[in-house]
């Protein structure tokens, strides 16, 4: 109770507003997918790139909207809060094969109507073998399928979802509005030599951008239109409050911002629609407290807003944040139990030039995170040696409210570890955490980065030690390179160790190849790349390599445990021999298991 004493309570009605998207059951919301469908249908001709800008933009113009009478932040995902829109263009067989299981699972449950079901079944023919999934699973070599038959490369999250794991380029959209972006997709059009080849998928996706940003638009607009009819309806100061919303959603996200509550909405709309864009997760805010700290800053100078009012709205900003919610299939929900957006907000950390970047508006964030405490948005504090050591002592008394955030990321060793890689000083100094853990440079970092494959290396160790045999499934994935009972001394088992992780990651390679081509042919994100620096300058999507960096790296599960087994393998067998290498609380039975004759090689 100190703890939440410290940072005060929520406004009443900002209260309410948590108690009531708590509350609200999730259900599953078919509206999504049957606009979709509808704008697939009347474009299959069309380039992706424009199949994806007009089914944006059909979902725009005809999805609900709505305006909660807690709320000074307006925009909704789907027709209920914490409603899961269906992404069919990424898959409909685990919806189809679940339809009648979701309010009977074991957690992450969703409910779901007959009518919903309904209309789910009614598009899922035009669907068979017509996305994402079925595109990239007829990409995979034959070569590989004994890994996707066996689980060990899961592809649920992968083949089923779309871009994210990154944060789009929040300080230009609201330095220069979508119009900026505009003027310069319309620019680069323009200026294009169609007579060169390349040039007719840059014109395709600059024509894409142009329409993306209309709906946007198009989108705001209509809130805006909502808020002055409720306003005609109300009284006091909530009709005051009615116009202003409409105001602003009558000017961003397409004109820039210029006081703080406009750039909390711009930045609101634009995460909110990039997940109704895509169903990919981790979309993160990025270094929040740095690009809309100067809205902030005039404001208080000008006596525009309090520093309660601003909190508050940052509070409505975090409960809108949790009201974005995604359905998993049942076999992915046990990885990622819990419906987990991973929307990260970075704060903290330093400037570009080194010095401390902590301002009002970083303590202001800890308040209004120590206020809601919710699951959502993940807080990550990047901290130096010369971090506001008042500012660190607030991030612990967040921490010590046991929503486990903050985490901390430690500037001295991250930043030049990117500059290592070949990040730019300056990229790397503003570098933020994404999703759960991963770091990357905002609005200019691609998806590709985070892997796919999730090499899982204590598994791995097991068929080292067995033969090459995987004991779970008893399928044999890598060469024999012997048998545990056989490695005469450590540097034995790490030879055969090196051997194997060389051929799974070759492995894996083939397999994300496939998965990354099959989403950058079927489901590019247009709004995504827009706002992703420099895809309008490159005329290519974040899928195609239009980011400034645009890293291709593995993931690895595990990494702990392995250094950890290999630690006490080291030690107890082989250098005290406290354990014999043919103990059999090994697992492994017979001196040289071999394979079965029906185990597939690689």
């Amino acid at each position: 109770m100190e703890n939440k004493a410290h940072f005060g309570s929520l406004t009443p009605r900002m209260q309410a507003y948590r108690e009531s998207v708590l509350d609200q059951k999730p259900y599953i919301d078919a509206q999504r997918a049957v606009l979709a469908t509808e704008s697939y249908k009347k474009n299959l001709h069309q380039p992706a790139v424009m199949k994806r800008a007009l089914m944006l933009q059909n979902i725009l113009a005809k999805m609900d909207i709505y305006i909660e009478d807690e709320t000074i932040l307006v925009g909704n995902q789907s027709s209920v809060n914490r409603g899961a829109p269906v992404f069919p263009e990424y898959t409909m067989k685990f919806i189809l094969d679940e339809l009648d299981l979701f309010e009977k699972r074991d957690g992450d449950v969703f409910y779901i109507t007959e009518e919903t079901k309904r209309q789910l079944r009614e598009i899922a023919p035009f669907w068979e073998n017509n996305n994402l999934r079925a595109r990239g699973e007829a990409l995979i070599p034959e070569e590989m399928q004994v890994y996707m038959d066996t689980g060990f490369f899961g592809m649920e999250g992968k083949l089923n979802a779309g871009d994210a794991h990154l944060a789009v380029d929040y300080a230009s959209m609201l330095r220069t509005g979508l119009k900026g972006y505009e003027d310069r997709a319309r620019k680069l059009k323009t200026e294009l030599d169609l007579t060169e080849p390349s040039s007719i998928d840059k014109y395709q996706f600059y024509k894409a951008v142009l329409i993306v940003i209309d709906a946007v638009k198009g989108f705001a607009e209509r809130f805006a239109a909502l808020a002055r009819g409720k306003a005609a309806a109300a009284k006091g100061p909530r009709r005051s409050e009615l116009l202003e919303i409409a105001r602003i959603c009558g000017k961003v996200p397409y004109q820039p911002a210029e006081t703080f509550h406009e750039a909390v909405q711009a930045v609101w709309f634009i995460q909110l629609i990039l997940q109704i864009e895509s169903n990919g997760h981790s979309l993160s805010y990025g270094r929040f407290d740095q690009y809309v700290y100067p809205y902030l800053a005039a404001d208080l100078e000008q006596g525009r807003i309090t520093e309660e009012q601003a909190v508050e709205l940052l509070t409505n900003l975090w409960i809108k944040t949790l009201t974005i919610n995604k359905v998993r299939s049942q076999a992915h929900t046990f990885s990622s139990a819990g419906s987990p957006m991973y929307q990260n907000v970075t704060i903290g950390g330093q400037t570009a030039d080194g010095k401390d970047a902590v301002n009002e508006l970083s303590f202001l964030i800890l308040r209004s995170i120590g206020q809601t405490r919710l699951p959502q948005p993940n807080l990550t504090v990047r901290y130096h040696r010369n971090i506001n050591q008042a500012f660190m002592d607030e991030a612990i008394e967040v921490l010590k409210l046991g929503t486990g955030m903050p985490a901390f990321n430690n500037d001295e060793v991250i930043i030049p570890s990117f500059i290592e890689k070949g990040v730019r000083k300056e990229d790397a100094y503003c570098y933020s955490a994404i999703g759960c853990v991963e770091t990357a440079v905002p609005g200019k970092w691609g998806y590709r980065c985070t892997g796919m494959s999730y090499l899982n290396f204590p598994r791995i160790l097991l068929m080292v030690m067995n033969n090459g045999i995987d004991v779970t499934s008893g399928r044999r994935f890598i060469k024999d390179y012997g048998n545990f009972r056989d490695m005469e001394s450590f540097d034995d088992l790490m030879k055969a160790w090196d051997g194997a992780i060389r051929e799974l990651t070759r492995a894996s390679v083939i397999v994300e190849n496939a998965i990354d081509l099959a989403s950058e042919r079927e489901v590019p994100d247009i709004l995504c790349s827009c706002l992703t620096q420099d895809c309008l300058g490159r005329g290519r999507t974040i899928k195609e390599g239009g980011a400034v960096y645009d890293f291709i790296s593995g993931l690895q599960v595990g990494i702990a445990n392995m250094a950890d087994s290999l630690s006490a393998i080291k030690k107890l067998v082989y250098e005290e021999g406290k354990i014999s290498r043919d103990e059999p609380g090994f697992g492994f039975r017979g001196r040289r298991r071999r394979a079965d004759p029906s185990d597939a090689d690689p």
